[in-house]
């Protein structure tokens, strides 16, 4: 929720951070950024469970790329 809160509202990510157990938005607002980017019509718990799954592992993933570092980073910026 962290990443797609912000990427719905245009910012930066490269200079982003997640920090585990930040509390941010209520639970009607993560469903709902959830939902919208799940990009089904009705998604099942299933379908949300898979979407954030995946989602989960690409973004950490990303986050441990040399690519998306703070000091490599600079040189590939939006990557």
């Amino acid at each position: 929720y962290q990443y797609l809160s912000r990427y719905k509202q245009k910012e930066n990510l490269d200079h982003f951070t997640f920090v585990p157990g930040r509390i941010e938005g209520t639970e009607k607002e993560c469903l709902a950024c959830l939902m919208e980017f799940c990009q089904r019509s009705n998604p099942s718990w299933t379908e949300l469970s898979n979407f954030t799954r995946f989602l989960n592992f690409q973004l950490k993933k990303c986050e441990k790329s040399v690519f998306c570092s703070t000091v490599v980073g600079g040189e590939f910026s939006g990557f």
